[in-house]
Parts: structure tokens; sequence; C-alpha cells
């Protein structure tokens, strides 16, 4: 399944140090696992989380949750070592932190090879050079990574993320123009389904796939918010239904609950089906 045709609602961040949870992302509904070398790895534990994960990726039982592995900035003593061994991992892409311009991407597609490369977006100069990293012919996805870039800008925090929303802008613009995936950051409060789900209706309002998450407990919620609702099921159908219906009569203009319904909403309308019945083919 390409990276096109695959939901990524969910996207979970798993601590490749730990074991158990490493394995209990094999039973979780997720679309996506972020196996992360990088900030949930202490300096002692790098060396042998990044054997583990090649150990555990090996193993597999993954099904078709996509495996993406965080490794260390190429900057930093564990990220040339990182790309090297992600290279031989049963993975479908590497993400690289703090991308700035698209030679960050090309510096690490030269080491990794054919393995699709994901981006960070977390930093300021990232956000003004979206347009060009998306650009980049290795890169198929997009990251974005609100904490470090709050921090960066030294924003408050507010629940509407205004202050985000320039940054969060400039990189859907950039993924949408390229055609690739671009996920949500994550939401800090992992306990909190009420906050949780109206940051998910936000950028799923936006246009992001999906969001990244912190906590098992915040898969069901996101899950649902990103999935195409019964609403939205039932509405693309009527809209294919009456486009149809007026094509191959080939009189007047097709109708839906007092709205016109033009090429462009049906074309919507399909990706709308095609997304549900691959969620429903995955059972989740």
């Amino acid at each position: 399944m390409s990276t096109g045709d695959r939901p990524l609602r969910s996207v979970l961040y798993i601590p490749a140090s730990k074991p158990r949870a490493l394995d209990k992302a094999r039973t979780l509904p997720v679309d996506a696992i972020i196996f992360d070398l990088e900030d949930a790895v202490t300096a002692e534990e790098k060396g042998s989380a990044r054997e583990m994960l090649a150990q555990t990726l090996a193993e597999g039982g993954y099904g078709q949750r996509m495996r993406i592995v965080r490794i260390n900035g190429l900057d930093t003593e564990w990220g040339r070592a990182d790309a090297e061994a992600v290279r031989g991992m049963n993975a479908d892409a590497v993400l690289l932190p703090k991308v700035d311009n698209a030679a960050a991407v090309e510096a690490l597609a030269e080491i990794t090879g054919d393995l699709p490369v994901w981006a960070m977006m977390e930093t300021p100069r990232g956000m003004l050079n979206a347009a060009e990293i998306a650009a980049h012919p290795k890169l198929q996805g997009m990251v974005m990574g609100t904490n470090d870039l709050a921090k960066e800008l030294n924003t408050r925090f507010r629940a509407d993320r205004e202050p985000l929303l320039t940054g969060l802008g400039l990189c859907l613009l950039a993924a949408k123009a390229e055609g690739i995936a671009i996920v949500d950051g994550v939401y800090n409060a992992f306990k909190d389904d009420d906050g949780l789900a109206l940051e998910c209706a936000q950028g799923r309002d936006m246009g992001f796939d999906g969001k990244t998450l912190i906590h098992p407990a915040q898969v069901a919620v996101t899950n649902a918010a990103f999935a195409p609702s019964e609403e939205e099921i039932d509405l693309a159908r009527r809209q294919i239904a009456a486009f149809e219906e007026t094509e191959a009569s080939g009189q007047g203009v097709a109708v839906v609950d007092g709205r016109i319904v033009e090429n462009l909403h049906v074309e919507t309308a399909r990706k709308t089906l095609a997304k549900a019945e691959t969620i429903a083919a995955m059972g989740e």
C-alpha cells in the first residue's frame, strides 16, 4: 500500500528502547508507528535501542501499520549510525528531525538510498523552506513538531493554536502542492479527550491526514476524527448518484441538499468513499 493510499489517521510515537511498548504496538489500532530513536531515548541507550529496533522490526508482526523510524539528526554523534542502520531495517520510511532545508533531506537520502524520507517540520527555518523541502523527490511525508516549533517561536499555549497557524499552513500548502502526506503535531494532555477532539477537528478541517500521538489512550478519539463520518459517507454517495444520473440523462445540473454538484465534488466524494472502504477493510 503506497503512502497516498493508506490512512494515516493515528501516528503513534513508540520509544525504540522499550521492549514492552514495541510489543504492545503490534496490537494497537493505529495506522502508523514512529519508532523513536531520538527524543524518547537517552544518550546511554542510543546504541542498544538501535540494535533492538532492528531485531524487533525483523521479527515483524505490525501488520498493515506503517513503520517509520525517527533517527537522530545527522549533526549528532548518533545520526549517521542510525541512518546506516535504518537502511537495512524492515521499515517503510525514515524520519529526520529538525529539517531546515532540502539539503538535509538530500544528505540523509545519500545514506538511506531508496528508503522513503519523512521530515520533522519543527523549526522556523523549516517553515520558511517548506516548499523546497516538500519538493525533494525522496520526501514522502511531513510530521509537524509543534512542541519544538512553539519553543523556537516562544509562543504561549492557546487552545486554538493561533500562534502556530502560519507554520502549520505553510507546511500544509507545501505538502499538498507536492501530493505528499502530512500529519499534525501531538496533543500533550493525553488524558484530556475533549481537548484532543477539538485539536483533531481543527487539524482535520485544515487538511491534515492525521495526527501524531504520545499515548495509546489517544488513538480512538483520533481515529474517529480523521475517518470519514457517516454523514460524509452518505453525502458522498448521494453526490455521486446525483451527478451520474444527471450525466446519463444529459439534462440539467446535479443538485444535492440545495447545492450544485460539480466534477470536483464528485472527485472528493470518491476519495471519501475509498478512504472509508480502506479503513473498513483494515477492521479498525
